[in-house]
């Protein structure tokens, strides 16, 4: 199977990337903009016609697009998140219409839910953040296209490689600095009072890896998370006793934003339990060892 991965150089690119270069039969190609990418592919600026001739070039069978960006202005946002994939299925329909595309959306498109719901796919999206927003317009356009295409809406993700500019890695850096002192320094937190579904990153790859293999049309839209939501206060904590911190945790009223705006997230993944037959594996303690193993202390020997 010919496979072309999109967003490779990203958190959740880089460990799909390992997933499916592990897999028997893969031969896998990288669309993107870094110098070892296969094919120059910049969804935020590329155009119908030159993306259906690059995926004429790379021939696939598959395409799993985990591009897209957290971070930036409203247009830079939109760019990414819902302009790329709207041209990729235009192109894909074009190019290689029996191929099928796995494109990664966020749980931030649904919005606000009452505490202790488990937010199931048929449930209205009402984001209220411009990446929500943005994300749920390229995950219409996927919906809405006619090629063989489904999208994967991830909740949280943590995990080993988690970037600065998100919680887990921006905690993994102040532990870091924190450890360095002796006694421990204090690590200062904003406000922890929201729950979130967090989800290790190799299971989101796992999940991507099935929807690849399973013959068939599948549904249009499936979770990914772990199923509960957890304080972050158990995130931060959790990390701190990964890491061995001794110090303080001075925990702050943050400025109101998407915490504020959503202090509960929690998906129904029933569906894709039933459909790919996957359930998450790893439990936050694993990930967050993970993560600390794998950032943290590497970061602390220098």
């Amino acid at each position: 199977m010919r496979i072309l991965l999109l967003g490779a150089t990203g958190y959740l690119g880089g460990h799909v990337e390992e997933r499916l270069r592990a897999l028997p039969g893969v031969r896998l190609l990288r669309g993107g903009r870094a110098p070892v990418d296969d094919h120059e592919i910049d969804l935020a600026t590329i155009t119908t016609d030159a993306l259906t001739e690059q995926l004429g070039r790379a021939a696939p069978d598959a395409v799993v697009n985990c591009a897209g960006t957290a971070a930036g202005t409203t247009v830079g946002l939109a760019a990414v998140n819902s302009r790329g994939p709207a041209v990729l299925c235009e192109a894909l329909r074009a190019a290689a219409p029996e191929a099928r595309l796995v494109h990664l959306g966020s749980a931030a498109e649904y919005g606000p839910r009452g505490v202790g719901e488990r937010t199931a796919e048929d449930a209205p999206a009402r984001p209220v953040t411009p990446y929500g927003a943005t994300k749920l317009a390229g995950t219409l356009a996927v919906l809405e296209s006619p090629i063989d295409a489904l999208v994967l809406r991830v909740t949280d993700p943590v995990g080993p490689g988690a970037p600065p500019a998100a919680l887990p890695g921006r905690l993994t850096a102040e532990l870091s600095r924190a450890l360095a002192h002796t006694p421990h320094g204090t690590l200062r937190v904003g406000d922890l009072t929201a729950h979130r579904d967090f989800v290790d990153v190799r299971d989101v790859a796992r999940a991507v890896a099935l929807a690849l293999a399973l013959p068939g049309r599948l549904p249009r839209l499936l979770n990914i998370g772990s199923g509960r939501a957890a304080p972050v206060r158990d995130l931060t904590h959790g990390l701190a006793d990964a890491a061995g911190f001794t110090g303080a945790v001075e925990e702050a009223p943050a400025p109101a934003g998407r915490s504020a705006a959503v202090p509960w997230q929690c998906s129904d993944v029933t569906a894709a339990e039933w459909e790919l037959g996957w359930r998450p594996r790893f439990t936050l303690r694993e990930s967050l060892a993970a993560l600390w193993a794998a950032d943290g202390a590497p970061l602390l020997a220098r």
